[in-house]
Parts: structure tokens; sequence; C-alpha cells
């Protein structure tokens, strides 16, 4: 959901109101993840089963992805999803807004790491 301070002013969906196409629009600008309603209801929803895991994971690029999550009022794990998701059909999974926050976000937490190095990581010896 978008946090309260973000909310424009007309949006319906809330309190009962319809969602109207506009509001839709307005909801991928704020979240740079296409939203395609708040299903309040249940309908149309799929039915998974989630199971809580143990992954081991770059230290800064965990900050990056928490810090995404937190922006984008997500749970990590519901990010993660939807990267994954988006990855599998071989379609990005960010808006060119996202983009250059997750950029921004980068830098604050000092994460170099590209794509093709994913292959060459090791851990430090401790």
């Amino acid at each position: 959901m978008v946090p309260q301070m973000q909310r424009p002013a007309r949006l319906g969906g809330f309190a009962g109101e319809p969602m109207h196409r506009r509001d839709i629009l307005m909801l991928s600008m704020y979240y740079g993840i296409y939203v395609p309603s708040f299903n309040r209801s249940g309908a149309n929803m799929i039915e998974i089963e989630r199971v809580q895991t143990g992954i081991r994971i770059e230290k800064r690029l965990l900050k990056v992805l928490k810090a995404l999550a937190e922006l984008k009022d997500l749970s990590l794990g519901d990010l993660l999803e939807g990267i994954v998701l988006h990855a599998f059909e071989g379609k990005t999974a960010f808006s060119k807004e996202t983009l250059g926050q997750i950029a921004e976000l980068k830098k604050i937490y000092h994460l170099s790491l590209r794509a093709a190095n994913s292959h060459k990581l090791k851990d430090k010896a401790t």
C-alpha cells in the first residue's frame, strides 16, 4: 500500500471507493512497479505456500534490497519473488524511476558489484 503521506488526495480504492484506471496508473508512478489493483476480497488471487529459508547473500546487496523493499512498502520476500518471477520470463522488474532509486541506494551502501561479477564471488577468509 502507498504510505499515508504519499497517497494522492483523490485516489480511489480506499474506504470502499472503486478503483479506477487513472488510480492504477497513479499507483505505478508511486511504486515504479506496475500494481494492477488492491484486491481486498481475495478474488483472482493465487493461493501459494511460502516457506521460511535461510540464504547467504552479499552484505551490501542485502542492504540495498532491504532499503528498496522499505522504499516500495514491500516485504523483502515479496520484492525478491517479484524480481525472480520477472527474471524467469526475461522481463525487467523495475521502471526507469526505480532503477534510478536503486542506483542511489547502491551509492549509499557502496555496492559496486555488477551482473558480470555474479559467478566470481567468494567468501572472505575468516
